[in-house]
């Protein structure tokens, strides 16, 4: 299911890592998709509060985790740039499905980076 939200789909993800070459682009994309399926299983599943959109957002947080080792096969790293960027990223999307006290600390609470 494609995504709906007009802000989601104008929205430029990931915009801070691919204009730096120290983040591979095709590492990047794979970042980027797991923000899309994000935002589909939102617009699927509908969450009624926070505690439930925190349940979809650590999800994909631990997908994040996961990608760890390509950023290393790729000699890049998610580092505290690509953490920024991550996290106002995962912010952005709350803000864009109604979320507006979401929490950015508790949207990826899982992270390991």
């Amino acid at each position: 299911m494609p995504v709906s939200n007009q802000q989601v789909t104008a929205h430029p993800f990931l915009k801070g890592l691919y204009g730096d070459d120290y983040y591979p682009d095709h590492v990047v994309d794979r970042d980027k998709e797991i923000l899309l399926r994000l935002c589909e299983r939102i617009e699927a599943e509908r969450p009624a509060d926070l505690e439930a959109l925190y349940v979809l957002t650590r999800a994909a947080t631990d997908e994040f985790n996961d990608l760890q080792a390509a950023f290393e096969e790729a000699d890049s790293d998610i580092e505290t740039v690509a953490r920024e960027e991550i996290a106002e990223n995962f912010w952005f999307v709350a803000q864009a499905y109604g979320f507006a006290d979401a929490d950015v600390e508790e949207l990826i609470a899982t992270r390991d980076w």
